[in-house]
């Protein structure tokens, strides 16, 4: 299927590696012009010449910080025209709720959510002067079941969810959409080594670890296994595509049906 991506700009922040990556590989490769974005300037320029030689598309580097206001200025003086932004940055830390102290609660907000707020407020206007634009929030099934073990993280997921539908309504009868990506446990690269971590740690293969998980700690999930990167970035793909014009203001879940509910 021909998403009708050609040539559309894209920012995907926090994309050289796991779920931000595969989506910055994936529009690349339906012909979008991609900005990669990491706070390393050689792990960017490593990732800008990967999906140049895998996709042979255009594709940009911004190494930057975008958790911070200076950063994100930056980036919109450099690359004012996107069309499509993706707020895939967050971060992630298992902690008991007593051990979290207020600067991890700010910490977690200025990257999970004030870093979009910051993004969408800075490109907004352009879009809004083309009628169309696609802002997507990376989201998680966190911000609807909060993970006991890290609820400053599943509230910032729920706040990504507010703030979405939030936009999606003052943008209402433009050609602009807003919508949110929900996955669930995904296998990205720092879910990856933090598993397989934990299951050195406690003798047992990667398998074996994911098989325990989600028997224990996501039962409700319907796929049974962790998601890769790649199954959420085609998603998010086609939420960024001319195609999904009617699907806006929108908690789409990809979660392996972990959240139990039918709606």
């Amino acid at each position: 299927m021909d998403l009708n991506l050609k040539g559309k700009l894209a920012l995907v922040s926090g994309s050289t590696a796991g779920i931000g990556l595969a989506i910055a590989g994936t529009l690349a490769q339906e012909g979008a012009r991609v900005i990669v974005n990491g706070r390393i300037q050689s792990s960017v320029d490593d990732v800008v010449t990967q999906l140049r030689a895998n996709t042979g598309g255009d594709v940009y580097g911004f190494a930057g910080d975008l958790s911070t206001a200076a950063s994100a200025d930056e980036l919109a003086r450099r690359y004012p025209g996107v069309e499509i932004l993706v707020n895939n940055l967050g971060i992630f830390e298992p902690k008991s709720f007593e051990a979290i102290p207020d600067e991890d609660w700010q910490r977690f907000f200025d990257v999970n959510v004030l870093s979009g707020v910051r993004l969408a407020r800075l490109y907004l206007p352009a879009m809004r002067q083309s009628n169309w634009g696609r802002i997507i929030f990376i989201s998680s099934e966190s911000a609807v079941q909060i993970p006991t073990e890290m609820i400053h993280y599943g509230m910032t997921k729920t706040a990504q969810l507010a703030v979405s539908r939030g936009l999606a309504e003052a943008v209402a009868g433009t050609g602009i959409t807003v919508n949110s990506i929900l996955p669930g446990p995904t296998k990205s690269r720092g879910v990856g080594e933090f598993v397989e971590t934990l299951a050195k740690a406690d003798g047992k293969s990667f398998e074996a670890f994911e098989k325990e998980f989600f028997e224990t700690v996501r039962p409700t999930s319907l796929i049974k296994r962790f998601t890769s990167p790649q199954e959420i970035a085609s998603l998010v793909a086609y939420i960024a595509s001319p195609l999904a014009s009617a699907t806006t203001g929108a908690a789409l879940r990809a979660d392996g049906g972990v959240i139990k509910s039918a709606f």
